[in-house]
Parts: structure tokens; C-alpha cells; sequence
């Protein structure tokens, strides 16, 4: 029997573990063909590329990503090979199986849930080995009506085979995301999350996951991220795999967790802080909303004085990156909450901060609800509402309007010195910020054509030019900072226009030639030759001092940046005020 498991992932980087998962569970007895595609990828593609395996059997993994491009090449499948099986599973397709098999009558099975059992049990079921009845955790229609069989019982993951030691997957090893799960399960009950319905928490083998990791660092894996919905549920569970990852890593191998911070405690983070190695570990932390009657409502459990207790710790220790998620259009929370909810969290300054959008995902306990708090949303994946009893659809817009932007100007972290001072010195709060300079984004057309690097600076300076109370001078000087921080190498085009004259470049260098560290104990130690100071040196008219600048403070001076590039190096900076250029 020819078995193809397949998915469209989002992208060529991401892996699909659930695949692993069935066919590592499938063997001995079965041994399917993994194969991945894109969800960019032409349908017809697919299908052709299928085709070529004559497969009996093909397994989907679906997810709200790619769902309906899934279906599109279920039913060009089914067209042109009639007598294949075709099984759907995963998470988008496990819930309101009725509307499903209804919709796509091309598909034969649904597995639902857990499908490392169920899976193996259809295709002992296609072999001949077992009656359909005795397949559990599966839906399908018979002579027109809808069959369902009860889940079977928890699966043992302890026992559960690896799913990492496929030959074919070592070639890709360390060119994509390898995801690793060490439990299922959540203890929290989050009412828009999938995770929520199932009770309990399950782990699996410790060594077995250990052995695991070795493998996938030994076969050059570059990032691994975890799966488990709370990582440090159990302080004891998370220590001893943090420490385990810290002994026994390999430079260039990043770990990336979910975790809840609000009940990490401060003995974990000193930890982590005082041993991890710069990099080794990233952490993705689920804030959502920071109204409590939203999070009331939404049974979400969270203690944000505890939280940004921990996000603070981690910060100040300099070892770990975090990126912070918010949802906006949960429950009661209205355009004002929400600004408030940003600020709250922006005030943290995490190096990643994403601003996401209510889904209402088939099976949870919102999406139930959606008429008691006035949803509106859209009825096919990925079921983004577009408004609610306190938040209209135009408020949405204005915050989408934000996310953009937030994602090219902070996430990127291209002119963090800029964005600094215009949250803080320029514009009421960092949401009002993101949020108007998105829709003047948006006004522009910007969002829909592509952007080199001055392109962006270029953009930020023209919106600000429209702006109350921004001292566009101090600002430009900050995003010229910025810009130029980045560069090894002298730019052969600058996005501002403004030079100084050569009889000033001349008075800096004279000065320079007597006496070197009025651009610092570094500069003068290079013994920098008149050739090497014009070829590798920039002079910009320049409007705040710098030295006071590396001590925190903005103080408007009328100067003349000096701006020294090193290969490999960061850029030397000095000022010099106008009126001491002779």
C-alpha cells in the first residue's frame, strides 16, 4: 500500500511535525512518504507532484493556514485519481466535522484529534486487518449520513516512537524549523485557544526528548522550537531541560519556548541569567490583553504585575530575546483598552512585540459565544472577526494600521534610538505612534509595494513632517545615527541631502591631525592616515551632541557628525560643534 502524508506549510522553513509524528507511529507495519509543499505553491502543482507517487492513501494536515488551499487540491486530487483514499486531520478539521464532510464530499476519512492511534488503525483497516468499527477517533459519511467514532484512550506518549530519525530529513536539517514537542496538552482554558479543551497535561520521555535533541544539534539543526503550550507548567520539568540545553548545546543552536511568565519564578530567570549563553534561548510570551474583566471573561488567568516582573528580569539580563503577543478584539476590550493594553506592553520594550487579531477558531468556547458579545467574523479560515459589541470595524482598521509599521520600525530594530525618543518625547503613547503613522502608511499606498532600507527612513521622516511637537532636526540626527550604525562601509547614497563643505572637512581633519582623541581614545589609537580619513569618513551637518547622546542625554547642539567606517567594526562616531570648526 503507497501511503503519502502530506501539508502545505506556510513557508519552505517551517517543518510539519504531526507528519512526522503518524508516520514514525505508522512503522513498522506501514511506512508513508512524507512530502511538504508551500501554501504559495500552485494547486495544479501539487496534485501532479502527487499523482507521480499513485498513491492509495494521502493524509492532509490542516490548519487555518491552509485549509482552503488544501481543499482546492483535495478535489483536483480526487478528479484525477478516483480510487485513492484521502484522509484529513489536524486541528482546523477536528471540530464541526459536519459542516466539513459536507462541504468537501471528496474526502473519505476525517481523523480527529490525537491521530497517531487512529491513523494506524485506518490503514490496518485498508489493509484488510481490521473492521471500519474497530477504528477509533474517525468521521466519514456513510450512504449519506454521518458516521462518528468515539476518541480512543490517551495515547501513552511515553512510549510514542521518535519521529527525527528519517533519512530523507537530514538534508534539511539545518535549513528549516525543526518543532519539538515534550508535552500535549495546556492546564489553562483560554477561551479563543484550541488548547483549552483538552484537559491535563501529559510529558513525554525525558530521554527519549534528550536523545532527540542531541540528534537534530549533531545533524546540524540551527533552530528548534518547542510546541508544548506552557513550557515551565512544572519548574522542576522546565530546570531540568533548561539545564540539560545550557550543558549541552551547540553554538549557533537557538531553542524557542512558549512560556507563561507570570508564574516563572524570579530563582529561574538569575538562573538563566547568570548561566545561559547570549542567544541560546528565545521566549514567546502570550500577554493578550491587559484589561482584567477581558481576561476574566475569557477564563485567561494572568497576574501582569508578575508578568512584568519576569519580562523585565529577562530583559535586564541581556541573554534571551522575547516576543510578546497581543490579541486585539477579545471580550469588552474597546479601541481605548486596547491602546492601553499596547502601551502597557510596549512600556517593557520586548525586542519582538506582535499584535495579532480575534480568531474564532472552530471548537472553542468564543467562537460558541460569538453572539453574546456581538461577533462578526469571517465564516472561512482564518475566521478573523471584523467586529464586536464594543469595537467596530473601523477601529479595527485603525489598528491594523498599526501593525505594519510596528513590524518594519520595532520588530526589525532598524532605528530603536529614533523610535525611542518619538514615543517617549514626540507623541502622547507608542501606540498613538504606530497607530498614525500606519494610516498615514496606509494613506500613501505604501503597504502594497516593496521598500529598501532608506526607503523606510525616508517614509518616517515625510510623515513626521506632517506632525505636531516633533523636533524634526533632533530627529533626523537620531535617525541618521540609526542608519549609519548599521553601515561597514561608506553608503554611495545617502536618503538625506545635507553635506558639509570641504573647507569644513578640512578644518576637522587639521584638527583631528593634532590632536586625534577629539574623536575618542579609539580613533587616536588607529593612527588614521590623511588618505584613510577621506576615503573611509563621512561629515553631516548634525543637530544634537554625541557624547552626550552615548550617556542618554539629548542635548541640541549645532554640529558636524563625524562618522568613521570599519570593516567588520561598528562605525566610529564624533561631534564636533559648528562654532569650533575654524
Amino acid at each position: 500500500m503507497k501511503i503519502v502524508l502530506t501539508t502545505l506549510n506556510a513557508k519552505y522553513i517551517h517543518t510539519n511535525l504531526a507528519l512526522r509524528c503518524l508516520k514514525a507511529a505508522a512503522q513498522p507495519d506501514f511506512d508513508p512518504t512524507i512530502v511538504e509543499y508551500t501554501i504559495k505553491d500552485p494547486a495544479f502543482n501539487i496534485v501532479s507532484d502527487i499523482y507521480q507517487y499513485k498513491p492509495d492513501v494521502v493524509g492532509f494536515s490542516c490548519y487555518i493556514w491552509n485549509i482552503e488551499e488544501t481543499i482546492r487540491v483535495v478535489r483536483m486530487l480526487r478528479a484525477v485519481s478516483p480510487q485513492t483514499k484521502i484522509i484529513l486531520g489536524g486541528p482546523e478539521v477536528s471540530y464541526d466535522v459536519h459542516d466539513w464532510l459536507r462541504r468537501i464530499e471528496e474526502v473519505d476519512f476525517i481523523v480527529m484529534g490525537e491521530g497517531e492511534k487512529s491513523f494506524k488503525d485506518l490503514l490496518k483497516y485498508f489493509s484488510g486487518e481490521i473492521a471500519l468499527e474497530d477504528v477509533p477517533g474517525i468521521c466519514y459519511l456513510q450512504d449519506g449520513k454521518i458516521k462518528i467514532h468515539p476518541q480512543p484512550a490517551k495515547i501513552d506518549l511515553r512510549e510514542l516512537p521518535s519521529p527525527f530519525r528519517f533519512a530523507e530529513d537530514l538534508p534539511h536539517l539545518g535549513k528549516r524549523i525543526q518543532y519539538i514537542e515534550t508535552s500535549r496538552g495546556c492546564p489553562f482554558s483560554c477561551q479563543f485557544c484550541l488548547s483549552s479543551i483538552e484537559v491535563g497535561v501529559r510529558y513525554f520521555n525525558r530521554e527519549k526528548i534528550k536523545e532527540d535533541i542531541r540528534y537534530l544539534m549533531a545533524n546540524g539543526a540551527k533552530t528548534i522550537k518547542f510546541v508544548d503550550r506552557t513550557f515551565n507548567i512544572s519548574r522542576s520539568y522546565a530546570m531540568e531541560m533548561f539545564q540539560f540545553l545550557i550543558d549541552e548545546h551547540v553554538p549557533g543552536v537557538v531553542f524557542q519556548f512558549e512560556i507563561t511568565a507570570d508564574i516563572m519564578r524570579p530563582e529561574v530567570i538569575q538562573f538563566l541569567n547568570d548561566n545561559a549563553p547570549k542567544g541560546l534561548f528565545r521566549f514567546e510570551i502570550g500577554v493578550q490583553s491587559t484589561n482584567d474583566l477581558t481576561n476574566e471573561l475569557v477564563k485567561r488567568r494572568q497576574n501582569f504585575e508578575k508578568l512584568t516582573r519576569t519580562v523585565t528580569m529577562v530583559k535586564e539580563g541581556g541573554k534571551i530575546d522575547q516576543h510578546l503577543d497581543l490579541i486585539a478584539g477579545l471580550p469588552e476590550e474597546d479601541y481605548d483598552s486596547f491602546r492601553q493594553t499596547f502601551n502597557d506592553v510596549f512600556a517593557m520594550r520586548p525586542e519582538e512585540l506582535q499584535l495579532g487579531f480575534l480568531k474564532l477558531l472552530r471548537g472553542t468556547g468564543l467562537r460558541v459565544e460569538a453572539e453574546k458579545y456581538g461577533y462578526t467574523y469571517v465564516d472561512v479560515a482564518p475566521y478573523e472577526i471584523f467586529a464586536n459589541n464594543v469595537l467596530t470595524f473601523d477601529e479595527i482598521i485603525r489598528i491594523k494600521h498599526a501593525e505594519d509599521v510596528l513590524e518594519k520600525y520595532w520588530n526589525d530594530h532598524r532605528m530603536d534610538n529614533t523610535i525611542e525618543y518619538l514615543v517617549t518625547q514626540s507623541f502622547e503613547t507608542p501606540f498613538d505612534f504606530f497607530q498614525n503613522f500606519g494610516t498615514y502608511w496606509e494613506e500613501k499606498g505604501w503597504s502594497r509595494i516593496g521598500h529598501q532600507l532608506e526607503d523606510l527612513f525616508k517614509r518616517l521622516e515625510e510623515f513626521l513632517a506632517t506632525q505636531p511637537n516633533v523636533n524634526l532636526p533632533i530627529v533626523r540626527s537620531l535617525m541618521q545615527l540609526d542608519y549609519l550604525a548599521r553601515q561597514q562601509f561608506q553608503p554611495r547614497k545617502l536618503w538625506w541631502n545635507d553635506r558639509v563643505s570641504q573647507d569644513q572637512q578640512k578644518a576637522i581633519y587639521t584638527m583631528l591631525k593634532e590632536t586625534p582623541t577629539l574623536a575618542g581614545e579609539e580613533f587616536a589609537n588607529m593612527n588614521v592616515t590623511e588618505k584613510e580619513f577621506f576615503k573611509h569618513s563621512l561629515l553631516v551637518p548634525f543637530a544634537i551632541n554625541y557624547e552626550a547622546f552615548t550617556t542618554g542625554d539629548i542635548v541640541a547642539e549645532e554640529s558636524v557628525l563625524l562618522t568613521y567606517f570599519r570593516n567588520g567594526q561598528t562605525p566610529i562616531f564624533a561631534t564636533f560643534p559648528v562654532e569650533s570648526i575654524k
